[in-house]
């Protein structure tokens, strides 16, 4: 048998691929095919569309951060306080608990503080300012007093080694107005 002119000589196959495609369409040299050209022109402009959506979002997320730190102590600013006095008078040195302006109750602790110790702080209406002292295991004594807006309120007195006292107070739930 032999060969005939329309049958090719060699042993391997004929690619028969043909581009379809909306007339007017050229193909694209590096796929091949118009429509994927198309599918990646498409694709493009989703993950654009994509990019543009998730930068916003996060733009929202770290507006809400930065603004939320901000109104926090703006909040804690107006709520209503009152001026507390806790002082430490003694020799040597103690461990002071006090309650100063925070709303969720969180105490400050100074460590070995040098006596005698005062300080001044804002307590928000309706927490019970506190103070503890702790000596250090050289004993000694060491008196601790409370007082709110300039008013006594009470006072302890610890001693030995490792003594303790706490002086309690009682502010308001709201602020009073001035009578007169």
């Amino acid at each position: 048998m032999g060969t005939t002119a329309s049958e090719p000589a060699t042993d391997q196959p004929q690619s028969t691929e043909t581009t379809m495609g909306n007339p007017g369409e050229f193909p694209d040299p590096a796929t091949g095919s118009a429509a994927d050209t198309a599918d990646r022109r498409s694709l493009r402009a989703g993950l654009v569309g994509g990019g543009a959506v998730l930068a916003a979002c996060a733009g929202l997320v770290l507006y809400g951060v930065l603004n939320t730190s901000g109104s926090d102590s703006q909040a804690e600013q107006r709520s209503p306080t009152a001026s507390v006095t806790y002082e430490v008078t003694g020799e040597g040195t103690a461990d002071i608990t006090y309650q100063g302006r925070s709303e969720t109750g969180q105490a400050t602790v100074v460590t070995a503080a040098t006596l005698p110790w005062r300080a001044t702080v804002k307590v928000p209406l309706g927490q019970d300012p506190v103070v503890s002292i702790v000596l250090d295991k050289k004993g000694g004594q060491a008196r601790c007093t409370l007082a709110v807006r300039g008013q006594h309120v009470q006072s302890a007195t610890a001693a030995g080694e490792f003594g303790r006292a706490t002086c309690t107070g009682t502010l308001p739930t709201q602020d009073k107005p001035p009578s007169g």
